[in-house]
């Protein structure tokens, strides 16, 4: 009978949405974008991701506009912290706690100028998007998109050792000051090549990243099964109906690799690669071995303490990079800026220190100026930018900061950057938190109204 037949084949029923996924066949590898790159409906898809991103008035703004337009997966990757992502909280929290006390009759007038240096080199900005990887999972220009608003801006531009772009082409982009971000990979012949090719694609500086040898225990994306690309999976393929703009771009683009190290090798997973190519025995003895091979300025990137940042400059390192990796490794792990000035201390004031971490605000970088950084990095801000609108975003979030950031020092009192260095100590105190730091029941839905990080 019917009903038989149903009941016989009901564990096969059962089964099917796991067997739907494993059948299902990659697009990129039936070549789906070839096609799709000559039916150019991005436009169509994109235009409600623009109306939104033109409305935008703060980074917090950008974020919303990213959780938007990204599929889930993506989305989450890029705003998640580690285990229970209290590092994460803290890393706002701390810029909450600390009060700016400003001078007046200061005899200040708007634009003022926010030129410094970084790595020795010439910017128009002391803040400038960290290194990240994957630049084109959030958007399909991914990291040209950075590199076009670093130059449009006149900052410093850093490449992943991660990311989806090549060295090369990102040297025809910005002819401005960069830094590439390289990781402890095993294989030092990889380690060679990739210093290599930074040079020739005129980076100036080199940050080693140290913070990074075991994979952070990131949950949201365990929950959503992240995988680079995308595993196609039933409820991954729901999620990019939902998303439709970042779901054509996706398929109708040439799929994503690890650029920077060997464009004939699909992206994968990034827990299982970092997993296999990082060498988590490391040391400071191999450390001089790398500055020995790069021979030009170079940073630590993740220092927290400051006998760290002392050996750091022993060993020859010539800046110290202030970072947890976005909250996103060692969970608890403590708020950048409420280590800065024991770092800044601990080297003297002639050595370059770079902070990033919960910052988003222009007045988060006015008050980790003040505090003894000579510039800062932003990652979330500009991602949430790139995920939401490419180049028109992330030059966005830049804007959006400098005028904050142009604004805040002018009410603080300080006309340039050396000024605020200078007299920065002076300005900032800390204060003990209270519950009007601190966001209130609805405050995850605005973003928490400057910002969740």
């Amino acid at each position: 009978s019917a009903q038989a037949k149903l009941d016989h084949n009901r564990p096969l029923l059962g089964r099917l949405p796991t067997i739907a996924a494993t059948m299902v066949i990659n697009p990129h590898k039936l070549g789906v974008h070839k096609l799709l790159k000559h039916i150019p409906l991005n436009a169509l898809f994109d235009a409600p991701s623009k109306a939104r991103l033109r409305k935008a008035v703060n980074i917090a703004d950008l974020r919303l506009c990213a959780k938007q337009r990204a599929h889930k997966m993506v989305f989450d990757y890029l705003d998640a912290g580690a285990d229970d992502e209290i590092s994460l909280r803290r890393g706002k929290d701390a810029y909450s706690e600390l009060e700016m006390h400003f001078h007046i009759l200061s005899g200040l007038k708007p634009p003022l100028d926010l030129s410094t240096k970084i790595f020795g080199q010439d910017v128009k900005l002391p803040f400038f998007g960290c290194p990240t990887a994957g630049n084109r999972m959030f958007h399909w220009e991914g990291e040209t998109a950075a590199a076009k608003a670093a130059q449009h801006h006149g900052t410093l531009y850093g490449l992943s050792s991660l990311a989806t772009t090549g060295i090369a082409e990102i040297g025809q982009l910005t002819d401005g000051p960069k830094v590439f971000q390289l990781y402890v990979w095993k294989d030092r012949e990889l380690v060679k090549d990739v210093l290599a090719k930074a040079k020739e694609g005129g980076f100036h500086a080199m940050a080693l990243t140290v913070d990074f040898t075991w994979y952070g225990n990131r949950e949201r994306d365990i929950r959503n099964d992240f995988s680079i690309p995308p595993k196609y999976s039933v409820n991954q393929m729901i999620e990019a109906i939902r998303k439709p703009a970042w779901t054509y771009d996706f398929l109708s683009h040439e799929a994503y690799t690890y650029a920077c190290i060997n464009t004939e090798v699909p992206a994968d997973s990034l827990a299982a690669f970092v997993n296999s190519q990082i060498a988590p025995e490391f040391d400071w003895r191999d450390a001089e071995w790398l500055l020995g091979e790069w021979n030009a300025p170079s940073a630590v990137k993740g220092v927290c303490r400051p006998d760290d940042a002392i050996r750091a400059v022993e060993t020859g390192f010539t800046t110290m990079w202030v970072s947890n990796h976005g909250a996103r490794q060692l969970e608890t792990s403590p708020a950048t800026i409420d280590v800065l000035p024991s770092i800044r201390e601990a080297v003297g004031p002639d050595v370059e220190i770079i902070l990033d971490g919960g910052v988003q605000r222009g007045t988060d970088i006015c008050k980790a100026l003040a505090l003894g950084a000579d510039s800062v990095g932003v990652g979330k801000p500009y991602l949430y930018g790139l995920a939401a609108g490419g180049t028109e975003g992330v030059i966005k979030a830049y804007d959006i900061l400098k005028v904050e950031l142009d604004r805040a020092m002018g009410l603080l009192g300080t006309g340039t950057v050396d000024e605020l260095k200078k007299r920065g100590p002076g300005l900032i105190k800390k204060r003990n938190g209270s519950a009007r730091d601190y966001p209130d029941r609805y405050a995850y839905e605005r973003g928490y109204g400057g910002g969740v990080i």
